[in-house]
């Protein structure tokens, strides 16, 4: 089974792509975690030494004066060995002292004590920026002042990368599970399809009997469509077996009659006798001939993998032509033969040759059951066809049965029983309906053949 008509493949594919895209979320949040836990961290020390430096402020000689001790700056100073700077900005925001001029913030009145934060970029360098805004606390001075205090972000990179690198061992471990999981429970759950399969395939192929598997309500469902199609094809089987029962039983007669007439004819030395016995055996080998071209038809319009292709046909033209491969065995027996046409072309999909012989059954069964008059009838609304003859006619109890094939409606002519049975199938080919009625004159048979489908 290739990879895109694998079922297994589908629902692992279908399963694992949002569990991909989960795992990248959860990767993404990992991520931003980790920056936010190393900025918060970092943050920290920049509070630290924002706090310790503003301790070290003093107002000496009418200025702020700031004397600070290198434990200040070591307080930010991490392994990642980032830059520090620091800066000293009195209340009229005039640089007063430090190791360099850093920018300020945009920022919201607010607590004096308070330290903001913020991402800037200094002489090409990306800083994180701490100001804290705070005054002397001396009794006689309460100046203001603002302590910058930065770094660049080398530090916070590398714990964001460390906490990262933990968080993307535990994710990925997580989603192996998941998918080992995954793979497994999609194998169980297919078991009962593994299983299904296997009893097909493990199956005489001569038994119809219905699967008896214990399945999950969906394959459930399955399993009874299976039986139901094995049910109809026993039903098929079933009528196979008895049509051919039938054909051997009407083929074996003649043939037997075909041999009893040439051994009772070789005892004889009159040639007036083997004349007599050759005429029997000519109209028995002609019936015989007859009966196996209609087992032939059945067979063929009764195999669904042999239906042609519906076309338009002109009924008109149908009747012509099958009234005309008729006319002369009529003729011979002094039948009446006849055909009604309209006068506008009257197209319906069909396949020609059927529809003929569909005529061509109607008439011989007319002409073998005693009629002296048929007539071969079309209409237009809706598209009929129409054969109606003088004979004896059928029963309207048999109607019915006498589209079984070999059932006949009475013990006299020299029909087979098939004739009304190949007009009936291929009638359903056709999607057309088959009816049985009284002849208009009172006496004798009306088959109509109307179509159901619309006009091409």
């Amino acid at each position: 089974m290739s990879a895109q008509d694998s079922l297994y493949r589908r629902l692992l594919a279908w399963l694992l792509l949002p569990l991909l895209g989960l795992g990248a979320l959860m990767l993404i949040q990992a991520y931003l975690g980790a920056r936010d836990t190393a900025d918060r961290a970092f943050d920290r020390l920049l509070e630290a030494s924002s706090l310790a430096i503003a301790e070290q402020v003093k107002w000496q000689d009418e200025q702020l004066w700031l004397d600070l001790s290198p434990a200040a700056l070591e307080m930010l100073a991490t392994d990642a060995e980032e830059r520090v700077f620091y800066a000293l900005y009195n209340a009229r925001g005039e640089f007063i002292t430090g190791n360099a001029n850093l920018p300020g913030l945009a920022m919201a009145n607010g607590d004096e004590q308070a330290l903001h934060y913020g991402n800037v970029t200094w002489n090409d360098q990306h800083l994180r920026l701490g100001i804290r805004e705070t005054r002397l606390e001396g009794w006689s001075q309460r100046e203001r002042f603002e302590v910058r205090v930065a770094h660049t972000r080398e530090g916070r990179e590398s714990l964001t990368l460390a906490l990262f690198q933990g968080s993307l061992v535990r994710i990925a471990i997580m989603a192996l599970l998941a998918a080992c999981i995954l793979v497994l429970t999609i194998r169980l759950a297919l078991s009962p399809l593994t299983r299904l399969r296997r009893a097909i395939r493990e199956r005489d192929p001569r038994t119809l009997a219905p699967l008896a598997l214990n399945l999950p309500r969906e394959l459930a469902e399955l399993r009874e469509t299976l039986n139901d199609l094995l049910a109809r094809m026993r039903r098929v089987r079933a009528n196979q077996e008895r049509f051919i029962g039938d054909a051997s039983h009407q083929l074996r007669t003649p043939l037997a009659g075909l041999s009893a007439r040439a051994e009772l004819a070789l005892r004889q030395d009159d040639p007036a006798l083997w004349r007599e016995a050759l005429q029997a055996m000519q109209a028995t080998s002609a019936s015989t001939a007859r009966l196996a071209v209609q087992l032939l038809s059945m067979t063929r319009l009764n195999n669904p993998e042999a239906s042609p292709e519906l076309t338009p046909q002109d009924l008109n033209q149908v009747a012509r032509t099958a009234t005309l491969g008729a006319l002369g065995a009529c003729h011979r027996e002094g039948i009446d033969l006849g055909v009604e046409t309209s006068e506008e072309a009257i197209l319906v999909p069909g396949v020609g040759w059927q529809l003929e012989e569909c005529l061509a059954n109607l008439i011989d069964n007319a002409r073998r059951y005693g009629a002296s008059q048929i007539t071969v009838r079309v209409l237009a609304n809706p598209p009929t066809l129409e054969v109606e003859d003088n004979g004896p006619g059928i029963p309207a109890d048999l109607r019915l049965m006498v589209l079984r094939p070999f059932f006949r409606g009475q013990d006299s002519g020299e029909g087979s029983g098939l004739g009304l049975a190949i007009v009936d199938s291929i009638a359903r080919a056709h999607h057309a309906r088959l009816t049985l009625h009284e002849a208009r004159q009172g006496s004798g048979l009306r088959v109509a053949i109307r179509f159901m489908g619309d006009r091409s």
